[in-house]
């Protein structure tokens, strides 16, 4: 696959590099080792113009070909571990910083989607730009954005919740699973989960703990005042056999 030049914008008569073009340009820039076949022209200009009364013997000619054979070699090995180191990285989230002309860096983060390889070099394609390997700062592991994603996912439900002389015992279903969230992560997960945050779910749990015992106390006061109303059922009726019964 060839690589493609992006579109560059045009903002005050001026082209504007995008950071695709950038690292692009920086690595034609950068490429400025020789070749084997600048090398092999070197070793055959030097055949042709060598001192016909003092020639090159054959047993050096033969040493610079074995190095010439050694550095192909080690060109061949060094640009089969960089297509293998980019090959590795499709699929994954990478950050790739580029530097422009003021010598500002920008920073790109995003997943590889595919690798292309040109005049043995290797490029990245992320969101549809192209970036050169060397550009690449980091590879993001999977389990690494899942844990942040789920700490930030964590902390964003506590900023939810009302402040604390809002808080009722209607949030206490909320804040117990918040706290249940975390029992269930693992220490690793727990690392990006802000101090701050764990002070102030700490804070509220406690205060619905307060909440709930002031309910509880005020019901089991308002509940005990029916025993001071008793039933005066014995004196009511006058069925002695006195001096017996008078009629009007």
């Amino acid at each position: 696959m060839a690589t493609t030049s992006p579109i560059a914008q045009i903002k005050d008569g001026k082209v504007v590099e995008n950071e695709s073009a950038q690292s692009l340009k920086k690595d034609k820039k950068n490429k400025s080792t020789l070749d084997k076949d600048a090398f092999l022209g070197l070793l055959v200009a030097q055949m042709k113009y060598q001192d016909p009364l003092e020639p090159t013997s054959n047993t050096e000619f033969v040493a610079q070909y074995a190095q010439f054979s050694s550095l192909e070699q080690m060109q061949n090995m060094a640009n089969t571990m960089e297509l293998t180191r980019a090959s590795s990285m499709v699929g994954k989230v990478v950050i790739v910083t580029t530097t422009d002309s003021v010598g500002r860096e920008t920073q790109i983060e995003g997943r590889v989607d595919y690798v292309t390889y040109e005049n043995g070099r290797s490029y990245v394609s992320i969101d549809g730009g192209l970036y050169s390997l060397e550009d690449v700062y980091a590879i993001e592991d999977q389990s690494y954005l899942d844990a942040v994603e789920l700490a930030s996912q964590f902390m964003m439900a506590i900023d939810k919740l009302p402040i604390m002389d809002n808080i009722t015992l209607n949030d206490a279903k909320s804040i117990e699973a918040l706290n249940l969230v975390y029992e269930k992560m693992s220490d690793y997960e727990k690392s990006f989960v802000a101090d701050d945050y764990l002070k102030k779910l700490e804070e509220y749990t406690k205060r619905i703990a307060e909440l709930q015992a002031d309910k509880d106390q005020n019901n089991g006061g308002s509940g005990s005042g029916s025993s001071g109303s008793g039933s005066n059922s014995g004196s009511g009726s006058n069925t002695g056999s006195g001096n017996g019964s008078t009629t009007v």
